[in-house]
């Protein structure tokens, strides 16, 4: 039997606590994704979560997000205008700066409530709401329908 890896599912899905659904997205996870740029996946408390990302070199211009159908869309686009200005000359150029676009697929319930960039990091803001209807509610317990049934029967013969 052929081992089903979906290690990818995990990390890039926020807010599913439930693995079957995340077997629906099996099929759109390539191999040929990359690596590029690393991020955490933090839960900071009951419902809150943060996404940091490790985006060095970029300029905050140069970053955009978008969420588009509960898919959390991260680009960076490489600005080497400021390169080709630049008196530097490199031996050796470890920091990589190249284009990306990073994609989260969100559970219905999780919202984007904010972003932040500082020292080479930007922090997406994430925060589980559930809708009234969904969350949990106590029902109250009352007389026995059967016997209630039974007594409007009588009561009408």
């Amino acid at each position: 039997m052929r081992a089903f890896d979906i290690s990818p599912l995990l990390r890039s899905s926020i807010g599913y606590e439930n693995l079957n659904r995340l077997v629906e997205f099996a099929g759109r996870v390539d191999g040929s994704e990359s690596a590029y740029p690393p991020y955490n996946i933090e839960k900071l408390g009951d419902g809150a979560y943060r996404i940091a990302m490790a985006v060095a070199g970029f300029d905050r211009t140069e970053l955009d997000l978008t969420v588009q159908e509960n898919t959390l869309i991260v680009t960076g686009n490489a600005n080497n205008d400021n390169d080709a200005g630049d008196e530097r000359v490199f031996l050796h150029r470890g920091i990589a700066k190249r284009a990306f676009e990073r994609r989260f697929q969100l559970a219905d319930t999780i919202k984007v409530t904010g972003a932040s960039y500082a020292d080479g990091l930007l922090n997406i803001e994430l925060v589980r709401e559930i809708p009234e209807h969904k969350k949990p509610r106590k029902v109250a317990i009352g007389e026995s329908l059967t016997t209630s049934v039974a007594e409007t029967r009588l009561a009408a013969e």
